[in-house]
């Protein structure tokens, strides 16, 4: 049998690369999308690609502006195929917003966080009218050299700007494997009795952020674990963030040496207290999804980490 052709939108980011190395370590999958010449924003290259392809992964992340004209382009172009080939789309567990507590597949969506949770509801809703399309709702993917979830939340707690932040730390840290999420992506595309259902990817039973940020630091080495009062969280998000998350830019768009110092979000404060919790029963189930331990995850994200990964 042939390979599947697999044509992932996102190849130039994080679980984008990740995920076209897994595929091409598979005996049963090809990827098509991380070649240099590929721009998925170019709609003549985009409906090529659809054209040769048996199966699409939309890991398109980044900016509301980036998600929403991906999932655009693509569903305009996948619409008309005559072939329906599989669509794997990667969303958020932002698109339930504000909701608290124990959240489920059939719990309302809301999106009521922002720009950005509004861009991932809306790329949604185009995947929802694609007839064979299965829709990911992950949490916070962390695991060696994941940028948001491992690699900045390790800076922080190494430079003890980061650490229990008391009630505010008190939200639940919907966690996934990177390992974890790769293999609910693969599974998703050979499954095709679950077209157009919807499926929360995270961790059975998480922890709180506080206890996330202890567990890590104590991996990592960065002990005793700092208590963060208010006043320097606000100092952090209100007044440090903006103008470092302006230097990171910059520094990033002229390609500079070395790092400018770590973002303590407002959304990441946000995050931290929010007392949502993802149930991903039905991906255990019916995706066969794995749930590496906390434990493990953490030794391995801190080794990466602390070799310079």
């Amino acid at each position: 049998m042939s390979a599947l052709r697999v044509l992932v939108l996102g190849a130039q980011q994080f679980v984008g690369r990740r995920l076209c190395a897994t595929l091409r370590a598979t005996d049963w999958a090809s990827c098509l999308g991380d070649e240099p010449a590929f721009d998925e924003r170019n709609a003549t290259a985009l409906s090529d690609a659809l054209g040769a392809c048996d199966a699409i992964v939309n890991a398109v992340q980044g900016s509301p502006a980036q998600i929403s004209s991906a999932a655009q382009s693509l569903y305009e172009l996948a619409g008309p195929l005559a072939a329906r080939p599989r669509i794997v789309h990667l969303s958020s567990m932002t698109v339930y917003g504000s909701a608290v507590g124990d959240v489920d597949e059939n719990s309302a969506l809301r999106a009521d966080l922002g720009d950005y949770s509004t861009a991932q509801l809306a790329a949604e809703r185009r995947a929802a009218a694609y007839p064979n399309c299965v829709v990911l709702r992950p949490g916070c993917e962390y695991g060696p050299e994941c940028p948001d979830w491992s690699v900045r939340i390790a800076r922080l707690l190494i430079a003890r700007r980061l650490g229990d932040l008391g009630a505010a730390g008190d939200g639940y840290c919907n966690l996934i494997y990177l390992d974890d999420l790769l293999g609910s992506i693969l599974s998703a595309l050979r499954r095709p009795e679950i077209a157009g259902q919807a499926f929360n990817l995270a961790m059975p039973q998480p922890p709180t952020w506080n206890e996330y940020f202890a567990l890590f630091a104590k991996a990592l080495g960065a002990v005793p674990l700092r208590r963060i009062e208010q006043r320097r969280l606000q100092l952090e998000t209100k007044v440090l963030a903006p103008p470092l998350r302006i230097a990171e830019i910059v520094a990033r768009g002229l390609r500079l040496p070395g790092r400018t110092p770590a973002v303590l979000s407002p959304s990441l404060r946000r995050t931290c207290e929010h007392e949502i919790r993802l149930d991903s029963s039905k991906a255990r189930r019916l995706l066969g999804m794995q749930s590496m331990t906390l434990e493990t995850g953490l030794a391995r994200a801190a080794q990466s980490f602390t070799a310079g990964g």
